[in-house]
């Protein structure tokens, strides 16, 4: 049975980027929102197996939508730009099972979503535990601060700097993580 999903974000491109990527891999997507309320309502409603929800959202944000979902048996995921301790904290809190950084890609997105609806089939090392989640968070920290960096000394925008360390590890096939620590102790030479 193809799992059935509700995206919500307030922009329009995310959604349609997220609804080619889901339904090429199966997924039923049976809702799309703008609206943190509109969100809500419509995942009450169509009770999905999946709810992929942007944080910072008009009406209500994906957080409070998380909250008000909690024990609906709809999973649910948050979509964010943002890495802040509290702001995930607060989510997890909230009853949130997963995070996806924007910008993300299919190839992150899918096994991610599959790791978290079939944990049994998941490979060991992708199922959602909470070391795993906290060991996610710090790395999008380190890779987040070290963005931050690149943009400060080199004068650049969140996606030139964001793809300058995702170029780099994928030239030096090694970690974003390790491109961004590199970057943070000055060792960096891209």
């Amino acid at each position: 049975m193809d799992k059935r999903v509700v995206i919500a974000d307030d922009e329009s491109i995310i959604r349609l980027d997220l609804k080619e990527i889901l339904e090429g891999d199966g997924y039923l997507v049976v809702g799309e929102a703008a609206r943190g309320d509109d969100a809500l309502a419509m995942i009450r409603e169509l009770e999905p197996d999946l709810a992929l929800l942007d944080v910072k959202m008009p009406g209500i944000d994906g957080i409070e939508v998380a909250r008000e979902l909690k024990g609906s048996g709809t999973m649910v995921v948050l979509l964010t730009a943002f890495s802040q301790r509290s702001l995930i904290e607060s989510a997890r809190d909230a009853g949130v099972v997963a995070y996806l950084v924007k910008p993300f890609r299919s190839s992150e997105l899918l096994p991610k979503l599959a790791a978290l609806l079939h944990p049994a089939t998941a490979a060991p090392h992708e199922e959602p535990e909470a070391s795993h989640v906290d060991d996610k968070i710090e790395t999008r920290e380190i890779v987040q601060r070290a963005k931050e960096l690149l943009m400060e000394q080199r004068g650049l925008d969140e996606p030139a700097a964001f793809e300058i360390i995702q170029q780099s590890a994928m030239r030096g096939r090694t970690r974003m993580r390790d491109v961004a620590q590199q970057i943070l102790k000055g060792e960096f030479v891209g």
